[in-house]
């Protein structure tokens, strides 16, 4: 590889993340129950995704950030170890 590819790529890299994450959307199911005064959230599409909150907006926000997190961390995982060579291209599905 020729020097400095390595930084070009690293550069391509971060901005097919920032398009992907401005251009994508995703849809879920959050399901809300109310636990006494809380509100327990969860979402069946990705395990290990919850959320509480004293109100349902509240609990839903909390969801939805848990669920933000976790894919960003298997996108991350995912990622982690691919060759340098590889074509990174982003995919969008509308």
């Amino acid at each position: 590889m020729r020097p400095g590819r390595a930084a070009e790529l690293d550069v391509r890299r971060r901005q097919v993340r920032v398009v992907y994450s401005m251009r994508m959307r995703n849809e879920f199911t959050a399901i809300i129950e109310q636990d006494g005064q809380w509100f327990i959230g969860y979402c069946p599409e990705i395990p290990g995704a919850n959320g509480q909150g004293k109100s349902p907006e509240e609990c839903r926000q909390n969801l939805a950030e848990a669920v933000a997190l976790i894919l960003e961390d298997r996108r991350e995982d995912a990622l982690r170890g691919l060759p340098e060579e590889a074509k990174r291209e982003v995919l969008i599905i509308e």
